[in-house]
């Protein structure tokens, strides 16, 4: 059992705190590309550097996940909370403040690290001061809050770009971090109650060491690759994944077997729930993530829209996904996980209604002829996103709340980042012999197979869901 210091409970105001600090590093990973050309403009970055601001972010951020879920288990989950979100405030200032692209590059690797130690502490909480109908309805808050900041990010990125506070142009994409994370604080020193695991495990540092390996052999060469011409690294890095992620699987089995606790004890991989929502998950946050970088892409580059009516073409997704994710909870009551099955066939028909009006607009189309596809699509998302996410930590102890939020974020992580490598990468490539246009009814058509594949994968989720 977890230790709740006084036996507090998570209140209505600390839920709406660490629901704070679980939307601060989802709307920052979307909120820059809609201040890329912005960034791009004033500090001469160019496509690599751009690339590396996006996936510097993304990578630090998914290889320390597991470890922050650790290091709060250990040593106290809001003291880790604060200590992330402090750290997370800094280091959006230092990014705010970067005079050259190498260094916002490194301050935004140092802004990844900073929400690996706060997010896995979110879930945690929450597993460790709620129960029954309390806990379902904090993590379909959790669901919700995740998915919708994924789309304000972008829309708040244009909004601010455009509006150029005291001419801060882009930088205020970041300063305006800064004021949230002091309200963060405030909140969290008094209505967040401190919870750690009764037995807390020691660092799996060789466990570390290897999933940190595993996931940026991967995932920095793909992101870097394209705009750099996928020199000898890359691939020298790409033949190092399955090498890293074998030694890994292997070393993890190992500490179990020894009895000791590895970073990712295979046991919670065990768990039904969670792998089959792991399964879902990452298919869904490759095609999510890449769909918002091409979606940027193709409205101010394609369609020469500016980045306020690049962001508030998505506003009706906004709407929509908090819509479907209100009602959520009451229809998985009445009808299971097939909620998640209409979920996936309303996102796919908004994609096919979107790249209708791609095909047969362009290069016409508004936010207005964008709305209904957008809207379909983010209804079907917030009907798939908040459920699988109740459902993947559903059985996970108590005690092990923050390795498995660190294990189900890490994952939909490193699938956002991937998403936004590969989907990203493709739609850039094919820009030039086929023409935008093309080039994104491709990467939407790439999506719907995604969108596919999790649809029929739901169809193996248990009925009834707790």
């Amino acid at each position: 059992m977890p230790v709740v210091r006084g036996g507090a409970v998570l209140g209505s105001l600390g839920l709406f705190t660490v629901l704070l600090g679980a939307a601060l590093p989802l709307i920052d990973f979307f909120i820059v590309n809609v201040a890329l050309p912005a960034i791009d403009t004033d500090l001469a970055a160019g496509p690599a550097m751009l690339e590396l601001v996006v996936g510097g972010y993304g990578v630090a951020y998914a290889v320390l996940l597991v470890l922050g879920g650790r290091l709060g288990d250990t040593a106290g989950r809001r003291r880790l909370f604060l200590i992330g979100m402090a750290a997370f405030g800094v280091t959006s200032l230092a990014c705010g403040l970067a005079p050259t692209a190498w260094t916002l590059v490194g301050a935004r690797v140092a802004q990844g690290a900073a929400a690996a130690l706060m997010l896995p502490q979110v879930l945690a909480t929450i597993q460790a001061t709620t129960r029954g109908p309390r806990r379902a309805r904090a993590m379909s808050l959790y669901g919700a809050t995740a998915g919708l900041s994924m789309v304000l990010g972008q829309i708040l990125g244009g909004v601010l770009v455009a509006a150029d506070v005291a001419g801060s142009g882009w930088r205020s994409v970041f300063l305006v971090n800064v004021p949230v994370v002091v309200l963060g604080l405030v909140l969290a020193a008094r209505h967040v109650p401190e919870t750690r695991s009764e037995r807390p495990a020691s660092l799996d540092v060789p466990g570390t060491l290897l999933l940190a390996l595993t996931l940026v052999s991967l995932l920095l060469p793909l992101t870097e690759g394209r705009a750099t011409g996928w020199p000898l690294w890359t691939r020298v890095s790409l033949a190092v994944f399955p090498l890293a992620a074998a030694a890994f699987h292997r070393t993890e089995h190992r500490a179990d077997r020894l009895g000791r606790t590895p970073l990712v004890p295979p046991s919670l991989l065990r768990l039904e729930s969670l792998r089959r929502g792991l399964m879902m998950v990452a298919p869904f946050s490759i095609g999510f993530s890449g769909f918002m970088f091409v979606v940027a892409v193709a409205l101010q580059q394609g369609l020469r829209m500016g980045p306020v009516s690049a962001g508030l073409a998505l506003v009706p997704m906004a709407a929509a996904f908090f819509a479907a994710s209100l009602a959520g909870p009451r229809l998985v009551d009445r009808y299971g996980s097939r909620v998640v099955t209409a979920g996936g066939v309303l996102q796919a028909a908004g994609l096919l209604v979107l790249l209708y009006t791609v095909r047969s607009g362009w290069p016409d189309p508004g936010p207005a002829a964008l709305a209904p596809g957008v809207a379909l699509a983010g209804l079907g998302q917030g009907l798939q996103l908040p459920v699988l996410m109740r459902l993947m930590l559903s059985d996970v102890p108590a005690d092990r709340a923050g390795v498995g939020g660190g294990v189900m974020v890490t994952t939909q992580q490193s699938a956002l980042a991937l998403g936004v490598a590969t989907l990203g990468s493709l739609f850039l490539a094919l820009v030039p012999s086929v023409g935008m246009r093309d080039a994104l009814a491709v990467t939407l058509l790439v999506q719907l197979g995604l969108i596919a594949l999790t649809t029929l994968l739901s169809l193996r989720l248990p009925r009834v869901m707790r």
